[in-house]
This record gives structure tokens, sequence and C-alpha cells, in this order.
């Protein structure tokens, strides 16, 4: 509060609005009286403050001089604010309430005691963050101030204030009414842009909820229209465009560690990891003890695979936090990432536990529900099925609403170890049990197209098409024609998924799909446009940038480019089977064999199961003239062709490794006679 906000508000005042207790037609504006009133209520406000807010008699001369100030001066609209925080600093909260309503009592049309008491109303509301709302008050303030703005239509701050009350109690639709009052008074009010943009964030119409803070934020870049606009980059994904807003940030707060870590972490989100290592280490020198900049750095160290770095700024971290849960599971990511998956399974049974003999919390339940599913992936990924499923039904029996999604992942552990049969058997289990969810039904037509029931699976699926979630049955249905080889059909599956994609991240599912489909069908070129299309919407899309190097790679072309697609694939999924046996097919293509035979034996402990794998093995080791390693290699391809799932065994490239394995044991022989 100072006396030049004061003289600043006095120069537009005007008689529309009544006083305190008093109609305004019957009080003219005495702005000497008005200020002077209000100089010495701030005087005592302060002298109060002096001691702590505690001072009652300072306090009630403030209040006096307030009321005053608001007789001389009904219009300045400010002085109610100032008035009802004073209330509020001495205590007098019940008080004030009630000589406002016996005020508007008397005389309905006193604005002033209305917003006194609307103002009282919104600071009893709670702690939105803490999510201690008191709805009773919202509606309470919100009726005040309804009432002023009826009588003062052109009141800014009882519309704004409305505005966020409308807006805290969900009602987004009165929100924005009332912000949009506020614009009609005055268009470039910077708190009405900003609070409509926020509305418009949380319907999720994050393009004009952006357009009006770059508006703001042009016209006056503050802290908060810059910190607000960053947010809606940071909804929308445009993580640089985020990060850009937030160096301007930083102009303006140099010292604010806050914004420097929002700052690098929208870096890191951008894939410009080494300035956000920079800001992460800027973090730690400032504060030696910032676990949370240690984290980021082991993260960033770790994607950079310098898993040395990346471990010791973990256990720096950990020195500091022993007992912090997020610490520790970057532990077992980067066991995972070293592909250590003992270390890791061992890691993370140690954070979850012993199974608790209490109930647990509802926060607890879910932990627990998160970490037990991660154990269990990584027991799958382990290749122990057996431990994925034990642990995987833990989660069903501690929460019954997550027994469906249990049931998913316990199919899905069968599914993957090729027990068809057992996946089959649980699918129709979890089917029956849960007969409206959808993901099990999905699951189950999956087991079904794998296991060769291509009709079953169909009729299945097109069943649930009811207008509401079609797409991902659309796409469903496209994974089964495809298996099929029923292209045609794949095809319109796929169309009538595009028709329902809105989201940028949903065509680049599209793409993708489509792209998988033309590659199968040997339609190269065509089949390339997706997948370059699907890198333009994401350069960081893992699986495209594979599959289209994998795709040069096998017609020998391209190697290059081949190789530096694979390659940013594997930094981004380090240990992904798949990925390092594109990569060391490409390497086997450029003529690297040692560096090929190292990366496909390392795709092999990741994959376990893939016949293709095993055979490329074999052709990098025939090459090398070891004829028995490439023999063996080749028949054990055939063997897990043998127990492949239908849908995954093509008679033309068993016929060719067959082929490579007789030869093979030809040239073998010849060789012993001589």
């Amino acid at each position: 509060m100072t006396p030049n906000r004061f003289i600043t508000t006095l120069t537009v005042l005007a008689l529309t609005i009544p006083a305190w207790g008093q109609d305004a037609a019957e009080k003219k504006v005495d702005r000497a009286e008005a200020y002077y009133n209000f100089a010495m209520g701030h005087l005592y406000a302060e002298m109060a403050g002096a001691y702590g807010g505690r001072n009652g008699e300072y306090l009630n001369k403030a209040i006096g001089h307030y009321k005053a100030a608001i007789k001389a001066d009904p219009s300045a609209t400010f002085l109610s604010e100032e008035l009802s925080d004073i209330y509020m600093q001495a205590g007098k909260t019940r008080e004030a309430v009630i000589e406002a309503e016996e005020a508007i009592k008397n005389n309905p049309d006193d604005l002033s005691s209305r917003r006194i008491l609307g103002r009282i109303y919104t600071r009893m509301i709670g702690d939105p963050q803490a999510k201690t709302v008191n709805e009773e008050m919202v509606k309470k303030a919100i009726d005040q101030f309804l009432a002023v703005t009826k009588k003062a239509p052109t009141d800014v701050e009882s519309w704004l204030t409305l505005g966020r009350l409308y807006k805290l109690s969900q009602n987004s639709v009165d929100s924005e009414k009332a912000y949009k009052k506020v614009l009609d008074i005055d268009a470039g009010n910077e708190d009405a842009l900003t609070g409509l943009a926020l509305v418009y964030s949380d319907l999720g119409d994050t393009v004009r909820a952006t357009e009006l803070l770059r508006k703001v934020a042009d016209k006056n870049p503050s802290l908060r229209t810059l910190e607000a606009l960053s947010g809606a980059y940071e909804q929308m994904r445009e993580y640089g465009l985020a990060a850009e807003t937030l160096k301007k940030a930083m102009e303006l707060r140099p010292d604010s560690p806050e914004i420097k870590r929002a700052l690098a972490t929208n870096l890191l989100l951008a894939d410009q990891a080494d300035a956000a290592l920079k800001l992460f280490k800027e973090l730690l020198a400032e504060d030696p003890k910032d676990v949370g900049a240690l984290l980021r750095i082991s993260q960033i160290q770790r994607q950079k695979h310098d898993f040395p770095k990346a471990w010791e700024a973990a256990k720096m971290a950990r020195e500091i936090d022993p007992n912090n849960l997020e610490i520790r599971y970057n532990e077992v990511t980067l066991y995972e990432a070293e592909g250590k998956l003992n270390e890791a399974i061992t890691e993370m049974k140690e954070i979850i536990g012993p199974t608790p003999k209490r109930a647990v919390s509802p926060g607890e339940r879910g932990n627990r529900i998160i970490l037990l599913e991660r154990l269990g992936v990584l027991y799958r990924q382990n290749d122990q099925p057996k431990q994925a499923v034990d642990t995987f039904r833990q989660i069903g029996e501690l929460d019954p609403e997550s027994a469906p999604r249990s049931a998913a992942q316990v199919i899905d552990t069968y599914r993957q170890a090729r027990d068809l049969n057992k996946a089959l058997e649980e699918a129709d289990s979890a089917v029956k049990r849960y007969p409206n969810d959808r993901t099990l039904k999905m699951v189950r037509a999956n087991v079904l197209s794998e296991a060769g029931k291509y009709d079953q699976a169909v009729t299945e699926l097109k069943t649930m098409l009811d207008g509401k979630s079609d797409r991902e049955i659309h796409l469903t249905l496209a994974q089964t024609y495809e298996k099929q080889k029923n292209f045609v059909e794949v095809e319109k599956s796929i169309d009538a998924a595009e028709k329902l994609s809105e989201s940028k991240e949903e065509k680049e599912g599209i793409y993708f799909t489509r792209g998988a489909m033309l590659e199968k069908q040997k339609k190269f070129d065509r089949a390339e446009q997706q997948f370059r299309k699907v890198i333009e919407v994401n350069p960081n899309n893992a699986s495209a940038l594979n599959y289209l190097g994998y795709m040069f790679a096998d017609r020998n072309m391209k190697l290059t480019e081949a190789h530096q697609m694979i390659t940013k694939a594997l930094e981004l999924d380090p240990n992904n089977g798949a990925y390092l046996d594109s990569l060391g097919w490409v390497l086997f293509r450029m003529d690297k064999l040692p560096e090929a035979e190292k990366n496909l034996k390392m795709a092999i402990e990741r994959t376990g199961k893939d016949p293709t794998v095993y055979d490329h093995l074999g052709d990098v080791q025939f090459k090398q003239g070891k004829i028995k390693e490439a023999i063996a290699q080749w028949q054990q391809s055939l063997k897990e062709y043998e127990t492949a799932p239908a849908s995954e065994r093509d008679p033309v490239e068993v016929a060719k490794v067959q082929k490579k394995l007789d030869s093979a044991k030809v040239r073998l022989a010849k060789e012993g006679k001589n």
C-alpha cells in the first residue's frame, strides 16, 4: 500500500459507486478528505505492522481512517480491498462480516460493503494448491461480486475477481464471460488476457491460450506472463518455444533458480541436452545439495552413455537423500541402461520391500502399483515370465480397480513368452471377469490373431465399434489384418483411424502404421515417405528412425544415413534389442563385421527368441569364416521359427535360412575332407 498508488487512483474518481453504508447520490466526492484519511490509515497500518500487526489501537485507527476515506470517495474501489485486508490482519473478520451484512441489509446497493464482504469471503476460500477449497465461501464471494457488477457494470476489478472465482469453481463458461467483460471495457487488460488464456488452457484449447499469452508477453513481457506462456507451450509439448520464452524470463530474473531449473528442463525435453546440462551444473554449483540437479545430470549423462559420470551424480544424490524414491528409481534405470537387468531387479525389489501388513494410504498404494508394474516389466525383459506374472498379479490383489490392467500385463507376458495357449486362457478368464473393459478385449483379440484365429479376432473387434473410442479399435483391426496379410482391409482400417486422429501424436501414429503396411507390401518408396513424415513431425521417434534405417540396410542402400538413424534410435532407447539388431545389420552391410557381431550378440541377449536376429548373426559369422558358429545360429533361427506365432512364421524366410544352413553344412563337410 503506497500513497502514490492512491494519488494515481484519485485521478479517475467518479460518483457512480455507493459509499460504505450510504447511498452515493447523497454523497459528494471529497478528494482531499479521501487522501488525508487514506494517508492516515496507511500510516497507522504501517505502525501496527511494526508490532507484527498485533497493535489493536493502531489497527482500529487504520480501520476508522479507511472507512472515512471510502465515504469521502466511494469510487476508489481499491480502498475496499485495503480495508478488508486490515480487518483480516486485525483478526476482526467476524466483526467485519457482521458490519458489512448489516450495511447491505439497510442498503442493498451499498457496493463498498459488498466488495469488502466479497474480499473477506475470497480470503476464506482456502488453498486451491492444497485442494482445501471451501466451496461455500466461493459461492458467497461470487454472489457479492455479481451484485457489484450488476450495479457497476464497468467495475473491472470485480469482473476480474469473478473470472478467477468461476475458474476456481471449474465453471469455465462463466469465467470466460467475466474475463471477456473486462476486455470489453479494457481491451488490453493483462490480467483478463492471462486469466482467459488459463481458462482456454484448462479446456485443452492450448492454441487460443498461447495466442492470448503471446499477445500479453509481446506487449508487456512481465515475469508472470512469460511463465504462463512457457507453461502453455509445455502443454502443447513445444518445449523449444517454452525454453525460448523462459530465456526472456531469465533476463528479468537472472538470479531465480526456479526459472533456471524450468529452462534447463525444457531444454532437455527439446533435445538440447548439452545446454540443459550446463544449467543443471550451474544450479549444482549454487547449491551443492541440489538433489534435483544431480538427478537430471545423472539422467543426461545416461542418455549420453557416459555411465561413470551418470553413476557419480547418482551416488552423490543418494548420499544427500538416501531414502528418496526418485533417486533410487534412477539407479534402477541406470542399471537397465547398462543392460544389467539382474541388478536392476534386485534394486527394484529393495525399493518395493515386503508386502505391507497394514492397509496403505491411496498415495502409497499408487506408488506401489507403479513400482510393481515396473518390476514385472523388468522380469519380462529378463526372460523371467513366471516372476513377471507373479508380480503383475500382486497389483490386482493390492488394488481391485487396477485388476484389469494387471490382467492385461499377465496376458501380454504369456504372449511374449510364446505361450499362446496360456495367454488365451488368461484372456478368456479376464474378459469374463471384466466384460466391459475395452483394453482387455483388444488384448484378447491380439492373442487370437497371433494364434492365427484372424476371423474371430476381427469379429470381436468389430463388435466394439461404438462411435466412442473407435480410433484404437480401427488400429487394432489394422494390425490383425496385417498379420493375415489382408492389406486391402489394413488400408481401410488405417484410413478410418486417420479420420478420427486429431492431435499431432495421433497423426504421427497413423503415418507409422501406414509406413509399416507399405513396407510389408514391398512398396518401399511410399513407405519411406510415410516414415519421413513421422520423423518430420517428431525427430525423436525412435521406432520410425529404426524402421526406416533397417529398411535401407535390408535393401543395402543409403547405408550412411541408415547408420545415423539407427544410432539415434539407440541413443533414445539404448537397450532395445530390435534396434541393436538393426545396428548389427547395417554394420554387416558396411562390412564392419566385428562390430556387427558384437551388436547382434547384444541383441540376442535382449530379445532371446527372435529368429531374424539369429539369422543375421549367422550371416555375419559365415562371412567371417566361422562356419560352425554360423550353422549353430541358423539352426537356432529355425528352432525359433517353429515356436513362433503363426503370424510371424514366414515360409519364404524360413526357406532362405534352411538353404543357407544346408549350404554351410556342405561347405563344412568339404573343408573337413580337405
